[in-house]
């Protein structure tokens, strides 16, 4: 819940059939916690849903037509007190989950994901957190495998040595998908100190979202000597 009110959705996709279908998901498996205020086929229509029914959340589709998916997410989050965007993809095309990062969505999800992951994803985003579970962190690590370059994992190296001890590890959970709830479980600290520790390890990666935090991390586990790099970088 957002308050004392349900999470205000929007949904983005330029297939009816898939658009009804979510909605279906989120009307019967979010308890009510969640509300589909409005469908867009595409870019420019959920810039004009975003004015008209001021989501919480959207949940975006990448390839659409007339805008596509990572032109809108990069218009959408430059608004102001824009809402959180989650972006579904495949992974099967070389930079756009780097790109939709990088335009502002705060996480990725698998168009084949169950509705428990749907709606899970939406109340984390809502809540500030991000959205990328394991399985989708698993798919982003062996996306970065394959196109990542040399200069960009180096540099990711030298960014991950300019966190403490503890914000490693705090950024090695969140990479791997999970909320802040578990890597408090995980690392018995309390939920105010991930948080803390989360907005520290944004600022000095000079990143803005939990999902270029993962990139970041997959990044510079690329690199020789990782995670330690005794023999520099």
């Amino acid at each position: 819940m957002n308050g004392d009110r349900p999470i205000k959705l929007l949904l983005v996709d330029d297939e009816p059939l898939m658009l009804d279908a979510i909605e279906t998901i989120f009307k019967v498996g979010s308890a009510g916690e969640i509300e589909v205020v409005g469908k867009a086929h595409n870019g420019l229509a959920a810039i004009d849903a975003v004015h008209a029914y001021s989501p919480d959340v959207i949940l975006m589709d990448i390839r659409m037509p007339k805008m596509d998916g990572i032109e809108a997410t990069r218009r959408i989050r430059s608004l102001p007190n824009p809402p959180e965007v989650i972006v579904l993809t495949t992974f099967d095309s070389e930079n756009e989950p780097i790109r939709a990062a990088e335009a502002g969505a705060n996480g990725f999800l698998l168009k084949t994901e169950g509705p428990k992951e749907l709606v899970g994803a939406v109340k984390n985003v809502a809540m500030g957190e991000g959205a990328l579970s394991p399985r989708t962190s698993r798919q982003l690590v062996e996306f970065i495998r394959v196109w990542a370059t040399k200069p960009e994992v180096v540099n990711a190296a030298k960014q991950f040595l300019s966190l403490t001890a503890r914000e490693r590890d705090i950024a090695k959970l969140a990479a791997a998908g999970q909320s802040n709830t578990e890597i408090a479980d995980s690392l018995f600290v309390s939920l105010s100190t991930v948080k803390t520790h989360l907005a520290s390890i944004q600022q000095k990666l000079g990143v803005d979202n939990r999902v270029l935090i993962a990139v970041t991390i997959t990044l510079a586990s690329l690199a020789p000597g990782y995670p330690d790099f005794t023999c520099g970088v």
